[in-house]
């Protein structure tokens, strides 16, 4: 039997575009009309003939979801299966995959995984270790962390992603520019951790992990934000962490009663070999980290990741290992007068693909995200500071002009 996918899409990606170009399957789109918007006209017409179900923006879910049952009645297969690639749509789609009988996260989990505080309180009762962290609502209470712990501290929004509202203070003047705490959203401090950041993914089918995928980080997350190298490498050789990333990840994975899909997480090594995990995302990870996986072993990733939302074990076999990362082209706000053409970045060494968001004529908002960039290019190598060379080249070649619009 062909197997049916109700897939959320919320931002065209290269996951969606991958599920998108199978014939062996049959398709039915989730999305959110308050979401619509950011759906390129290109997407549209490529799905137009796809099966889509538009939730309602303000519309009571249990309602939405009847509404569903009875227009899914009508189709010639009903979907089975479930999979949400994004992360800011986590709670909601969650809930109505539960409400309309797919598998799917229950409300604790989803917490787990999107809520912080109460990911980082799961850790240390499974006894995964982490940053001290405590909630706040106003300055003196992360004065008051920052009496208990210390110095330089990280202030963010409980359900933040991207790196979206997270800031490092340094000090008491750090945080007097943020006060006060906007009342609308939910927020928490953690302590500065010291040592290297790396990325780690894996592939989980029937609650077992099936393998994991270690990222080097040139910067740490937060550091692209302020200039920093904003890209990442596959360890697909090169990865000397002396630890059992698979072990760590059952560990969460029976903790968290995760049964299948991608995980996509961050810990922190300290200079003793010590590992502190940062966060962990039910969900495809961001940029082109899933597909960089796939350079790295020269196997296809995105076919192994749907896979396990199919209910399938998939086969992993690797050719050929190497390094691999993706590199965010720099971004900056105003008009765009000049940028150097893909063209020329994917003639450069080792540069397998790229991707060009943006055109001359384009305006460009401002943005303080780690995605937040003019585009992106994959690039191979035999080890991992090859790779950062030729990421390093790249951005010397690469110019964006913009001028101020207003």
């Amino acid at each position: 039997m062909r197997p049916c996918l109700l897939l959320v899409d919320g931002r065209p990606g290269t996951f969606t575009d991958h599920v998108l170009s199978r014939d062996d399957l049959d398709l039915v789109l989730l999305r959110f009309e308050e979401h619509l918007s950011s759906l390129p006209t290109d997407h549209l017409l490529r799905t137009a003939d796809i099966p889509t179900f538009t939730i309602d923006a303000d519309a009571d879910i249990r309602r939405e979801a009847e509404r569903y049952l009875t227009w899914v009645a009508g189709l010639p297969t009903r979907p089975a299966h479930f999979c949400n690639p994004q992360e800011p749509l986590q709670e909601i789609s969650q809930r109505f995959a539960g409400l309309v009988g797919l598998p799917h996260l229950d409300a604790e989990q989803v917490a787990w995984v999107r809520d912080k505080t109460a990911m980082k309180r799961r850790f240390r009762e499974i006894g995964i270790p982490c940053a001290e962290f405590a909630e706040v609502v106003d300055g003196d209470e992360v004065l008051g962390f920052a009496a208990a712990h210390g110095w330089p501290l990280i202030l963010k929004p409980v359900d933040g992603w991207s790196s979206i509202d997270t800031y490092k203070l340094n000090d008491e003047h750090d945080l007097a520019r943020l006060l006060p705490l906007p009342p609308t959203r939910r927020w928490m401090v953690e302590e500065f951790l010291t040592g290297r950041e790396y990325q780690l993914c894996a592939l989980v089918a029937h609650g077992r992990v099936l393998d994991t995928y270690v990222s080097w980080t040139p910067c740490a997350l937060l550091e692209t934000i302020y200039g920093g190298i904003n890209g990442s490498i596959s360890l697909g050789v090169d990865n000397e962490l002396g630890i059992d990333e698979k072990e760590l990840v059952q560990r969460i994975v029976d903790g968290m009663r995760i049964d299948h899909g991608y995980l996509h997480m961050e810990f922190f090594r300290s200079d003793d070999g010590g590992i502190h995990m940062s966060e962990v995302g039910a969900r495809l990870a961001g940029c082109e980290l899933p597909s960089n996986h796939g350079f790295a072993r020269n196997f296809d990733m995105m076919a192994a990741t749907l896979d396990t939302y199919l209910a399938r074990v998939p086969s992993l076999e690797y050719l050929t290992p190497r390094c691999a990362g993706d590199l965010l082209l720099p971004y900056k706000p105003g008009r765009v007068v000049k940028v150097t053409p893909l063209e020329t970045l994917l003639s450069m060494p080792g540069v397998v693909h790229g991707r060009m968001n943006i055109a001359i004529g384009d305006d460009l908002p401002d943005q303080r995200a780690s995605h937040a960039s003019a585009g992106y290019v994959q690039i191979v190598g035999p080890s991992r500071q090859i790779v950062e060379d030729r990421m390093n080249g790249v951005l010397d070649a690469f110019a964006l002009v913009t001028e101020d619009v207003s």
